[in-house]
């Protein structure tokens, strides 16, 4: 696992954040959060910027300064999530992203994590550890590691983009 403070050059990310903090990306309802539970009672919204081996997104070239410094060879999916404030912080569902590849191909893969905003959210290990939503950060690891997410008190949302891409 490998955390990066100011993952890319200020003015480059405050363009990224003032995009996805304002009107000009369209969000998606989306009525569960992770893939453990199909009753879970929270929401999110979504944005998709790339998918099923294509861009769905016409923003997607906002995000070409991560993707260079990432040097995905493939990548799988690229999705921004909002999560609303809520009174407590509420953890997620463990879970893998894309759950539906076999567990033998997900240790091939490599997810991401880019906070755009700083609040009290987190995301979560397995095993405990923690790494904070800390605006400009970006978080890398093994697309096999069990991790969750949570939402936040402190700020109207909790927004990250998450990338599932390959090395090779």
């Amino acid at each position: 696992m490998q955390v990066t403070d100011n993952f890319l050059d200020k003015k480059v990310f405050k363009n990224i954040q003032k995009q996805l903090l304002g009107s000009e990306i369209p969000w998606f309802y989306n009525p569960t959060i992770d893939y453990t539970t199909d009753k879970n009672e929270y929401f999110q919204f979504c944005h998709t910027f790339y998918r099923y081996n294509q861009p769905q997104s016409n923003s997607i070239e906002l995000l070409q300064p991560l993707l260079d410094k990432l040097s995905a060879y493939s990548l799988l999916r690229v999705k921004a999530n909002l999560l609303t404030k809520t009174s407590t912080i509420i953890k997620n569902g463990f879970h893998v992203d894309e759950s539906e590849l076999d567990k033998k191909k997900l240790e091939d893969w490599t997810t991401s994590i880019f906070y755009i905003n700083h609040n009290d959210g987190f995301t979560e290990f397995a095993d405990g550890t923690k790494v904070e939503s800390v605006a400009n950060r970006m978080l890398t690891f093994p697309a096999n590691l069990i991790h969750r997410g949570t939402s936040c008190t402190n700020t109207k949302s909790r927004v990250v983009i998450n990338f599932m891409y390959y090395h090779g």
